[in-house]
């Protein structure tokens, strides 16, 4: 076993435990980025400037009303900006445009003594614009041939031959929709300037480092002069990420103008209208089986909607072209991408960032081909896992390790699930029950970790111990209710080799620790627990050789447990206390700076090809649902997981993080139907869903009535901390088995072996023209002949391949 997983005697990590803050949490204590207003005096409120355009140009700002306004006190416009223009790292964001890209687009800001004085203030300022044509869904751009960012290439084999050998080719189509992040805690900043023109920001971000760099290029100075502190966030999601940036940047720029804190916190409203979603997809897909059922090759282009800027599209581009494969062997593939330009926020970092829209689109073609091909979707699915002891590589070209574990997890879930037995069952109801039906699907996931951009895969920390035997943990990772912090104090009193009530962990800052990656691609404890326990590990090693000689033994033989130092064979005893006085007494540093890189990774953006990930993470999932015929109306009546963390840091934290990304890819598959006004009046290009009442959620009625998750056993991973692995973003993507049995469930409505298109979000409306189509008889299978094969397509008409 290596050094970085090897777990040492009586270990804290491993042992299931709370939230760090779950009791500030829910006794309302914890505070949050805004709550700093009320301890902070003579603050300014800062309020957005939107145009209620979807696109065009500004040919005058006056802003003399809103200075007339009473409280309002200054007015924020492109000529104060004393750096660059620009909240975005690929320099395509102005943070103040004077060309309006999206309906609600902020042209301008308004600082108040109090929010209503900034609100009504925003209102007075007059905004004169050319209006230009825009571009609203995926369709239009296409169209119009609006793409920007890189257009990638992924290919592995021969395509050409592996359709020429393919007994069943089919082609078809798919769009699905984005998904609103929806946080409980909306955008905020903090900001204020001290004596010496240090910039102190307090912002809710995910990437507090790449905070700092636009805040100091928009002011125009140097790193070192801004410094920036998450203290936590009220949910993440990948939403701040990049989004955070240039509203922290606007509220430094109003306090280094006025001298005053300037707060800057979005209504929900606001949030909903300015930020952006999970990117919406569309993909053209042909595939071809042979007789078996086996894939013999994919050629598919996958186009995402990027909306007005770049922000994180190419990343998340590449990283959905990466896991097109999921579970499944592709020895021959052709994925081309490209990021439509549309007038619409520009969308960004969502748990799974490009992987659940690739995955859907393979997952999509599996459950319509089933059943044309004669199979049972479980039987093709498993007849196409990536296979141990073959060899078999990604179409990347990275060795897919541990793919017995695919397997594993898949057998896991049936045993679990009861799934044969349950499958007659459902089949026995489905005959006596015209106007109701239930499916039981499975599907699995194969997901990597690591960011796609090899530099972004590193972490530091900073660990200092006091006289009095006390430790304090920095490190990069910032926390929003995933349980970060709670795994890395775990980290620290395990590699030290004390009780966890000795560490307690700082607010993540970026003059404590510099350079951090963003908390983001589910890298979070891997990369911040490395440092964590490099850092330690210093630590350990300095005290041991102090425990030495106290106790008179060899420093190779000296072990710290419990937050005791015993040599081993002997029976003496140094307390942690009294070993950490006599170390500053000896004048051994008591602090240590750790760092982390991710070894084994390196990546050809230009070839698509490389190791982009440390290791895969592996899961199944087993669900079963209940429609009603009249209504498209569903319920889910029971879900069954086993998801792979390696050996888990935390088990409490990791089986929240598995139910809680279950739930919420739930959400995004059946319920979240973002729409915006596509039509030519007034309003074209507003965002139509935005509030709780016209945005539906998961909520507890959504939950499935049965809910087992299993994290899976005797799953060390060499080579991470402590043998476990990531748990953020894999389990969203097992929600791929609620939309597959609700693919299964309208099928049965109809006659046997029919191949239903279903929409996504599969809504009840959705379930409902399902339902309908699978009465009128659906696509049926073909006569086996080479290149017969048809599927429907989104637009309704047959495509033969």
């Amino acid at each position: 076993m290596s050094h970085l997983s090897e777990r040492p005697e009586q270990p804290v990590v491993g042992v299931s435990m709370p939230h760090e803050s779950a009791r500030l949490h829910v006794t309302g204590a914890a505070l949050y980025t805004d709550d700093l207003v009320h301890r902070t005096k003579d603050v300014l409120h800062a309020h957005p400037v939107q145009v209620m355009k979807a696109h065009g140009r500004v040919t005058a700002l006056r802003t003399g009303a809103a200075l007339d306004v009473p409280g309002v006190v200054r007015v924020l416009t492109v000529d104060d900006v004393p750096g660059v223009n620009d909240a975005g790292m690929k320099h395509d964001e102005p943070l103040f445009p004077e060309e309006v890209m999206f309906h609600g687009h902020a042209v301008a800001w308004v600082l108040g003594e109090t929010l209503e004085a900034a609100r009504l203030g925003a209102a007075a300022v007059e905004v004169e614009l050319d209006e230009q044509p825009s571009l609203l869904t995926l369709d239009e751009a296409i169209a119009a041939g609006s793409y920007h960012g890189a257009k990638p290439l992924m290919v592995t084999g021969d395509v050409d031959a592996g359709f020429a050998d393919s007994a069943h080719v089919f082609s078809g189509e798919i769009t699905f929709s984005g998904q609103e992040h929806f946080y409980l805690e909306t955008h905020a900043a903090l900001a204020h300037v001290d004596e010496s023109g240090q910039v102190f920001v307090q912002s809710s971000s995910q990437h507090p480092s790449e905070t700092q760099e636009i805040v100091a290029h928009v002011l125009g100075l140097h790193s070192h002069e801004v410094t920036v502190q998450c203290l936590r966030m009220g949910g993440g999601f990948g939403g701040k990420e990049m989004q955070p940036h240039g509203f922290a940047a606007v509220a430094a720029l109003g306090a280094k103008l006025t001298g005053r804190p300037v707060r800057l916190r979005l209504n929900r409203t606001q949030d909903l209208t300015m930020s952006g979603k999970r990117h919406g997809f569309h993909a053209s897909w042909k595939i071809g089986f042979d007789s078996e059922g086996r894939i013999q090759a994919l050629d598919a282009t996958l186009t995402a909607d990027g909306g007005w800027s770049l922000d994180l599209s190419e990343p998340v581009l590449a990283r959905a072209l990466c896991h097109i494969d999921n579970t499944y062997w592709l020895p021959n593939a052709r994925v081309a991408g490209r990021i439509a330009k549309t007038n619409t926020v520009s969308n960004t970092a969502f748990r799974g960032f490009g992987g659940p829209q690739g995955m859907l689109v393979i997952e999509d073609i599996m459950g319509r081909c089933a059943p044309l091909l004669g199979l049972d979707p479980t039987e093709l699915r498993e007849r196409n896992f990536y296979r141990p002891g073959q060899g078999q590589s990604t179409p990347y070209g990275q060795l897919v390790t541990h793919p017995e574990r695919i397997g594993t997890v898949w057998r896991q879930v049936q045993e679990d699930a009861r799934f044969a037995d349950r499958g007659r069952r459902i089949a026995a109801f489905n005959a006596a029950h015209p106007h109701t039906k239930r499916a039981l699907a499975i599907t699995g996931i194969k997901f990597g970790i690591s960011f796609n951009l090899t530099a972004f895969n590193q972490g530091g920390a900073l660990v200092l111990i006091y006289k009095d035997g006390s430790v304090l943990i920095n490190h990069g990772g910032t926390e929003m209710g995933q349980g970060l912090h709670t795994k890395m104090l775990q980290v620290a009193a395990t590699t030290l080799g004390i009780p966890l009530h000795k560490v307690r962990l700082a607010p993540t800052r970026t003059d404590k620790v510099p350079n951090t990656s963003a908390t983001a691609a589910s890298s979070g404890a891997d990369l911040n627990g490395g440092a964590i326990k490099h850092a330690c590990e210093q630590l350990r090693e300095r005290l041991v050789q102090v425990a030495a000689g106290r106790l008179g033994a060899n420093a190779s033989d000296v072990r710290i447990v419990g937050g005791v130092a015993r040599a081993l064979g002997g029976d003496q005893e140094l307390a942690w206390d009294e070993l950490v006085h006599t170390a500053y007494f000896q004048r051994v540093q008591l602090s240590a700076a750790g760092y982390y890189r991710t070894e084994g990774l390196h990546w050809d953006a230009q070839t698509f090809q490389g190791t982009p990930f440390k290791y895969f993470a592996y899961g199944a999932a087993a669900t079963e649902v209940e429609v009603d015929g009249f209504t498209g109306a569903y319920r889910i009546r029971r879900v069954d997981i086993v998801h792979d963390v390696g050996d888990s840091l935390s088990p409490l934290i990791d089986l929240g993080q598995v139910e809680g990304g279950f739930v919420q890819g739930a959400g995004w598959l059946t319920l979240e139907d973002l729409r915006w006004d596509t039509g030519d009046g007034p309003h074209r290009g507003r965002l139509l869903t935005q509030a709780a009442s016209t945005y539906k959620l998961p909520s507890f009625s959504e939950m499935p009535e049965e809910f087992h998750v299993k994290l899976l056993e005797n799953a060390t991973e060499e080579g991470a901390v402590y043998g476990s692995k990531a748990v953020g973003e894999p389990p969203l993507m097992l929600a791929f088995s609620v939309r597959e049995a609700l693919r299964q469930a309208a099928a049965a409505f109809g006659p046997a072996g029919i191949s239903v298109e279903l929409a996504s979000p599969a809504t009840p409306e959705a379930v409902y023209w399902a339902v309908a189509a699978a009465r009128a008889g659906g696509d049926r299978p073909g006569g086996g002949v080479p290149l017969n094969g048809e599927l429907r397509t989104a637009d309704g008409t047959l495509s033969n391949a």
